[in-house]
């Protein structure tokens, strides 16, 4: 069964993520938090309605907030929209690289 998202979900995410996957990290910032300058990022937390992020941008830090599409519930839900967010800023900045 999934956990809900708690504070204390939201660090393993986020560790998880920070450590893993950085590069998905880095897209979120880029892509759904509209700062396509962004060289780096960090997820800070997750809640049922976004991320939180931080985004090094000409070498300051970034709040950046990323709102979901659908209210997340439990961390089954953060996974899959996780990696459906992904492979969308995949698809978005492959489109962009190409025009």
């Amino acid at each position: 069964m999934a956990d809900p998202l708690t504070p204390q979900v939201s660090d393993r995410i986020c560790a998880h993520m920070n450590d893993d996957h950085a590069e998905a990290v880095l897209l979120y910032a880029r892509i759904f938090g509209q700062t396509p300058q962004a060289t780096a990022a960090r997820m800070e937390s997750i809640d049922t309605e976004g991320m939180n992020l931080t985004a090094d941008v000409a070498g300051q830090p970034t709040p950046v907030r990323v709102s979901f599409e659908q209210p997340l519930q439990t961390s089954e839900d953060a996974h899959h929209t996780l990696i459906d967010m992904v492979k969308q800023a995949r698809q978005q900045a492959q489109a962009a690289g190409a025009s």
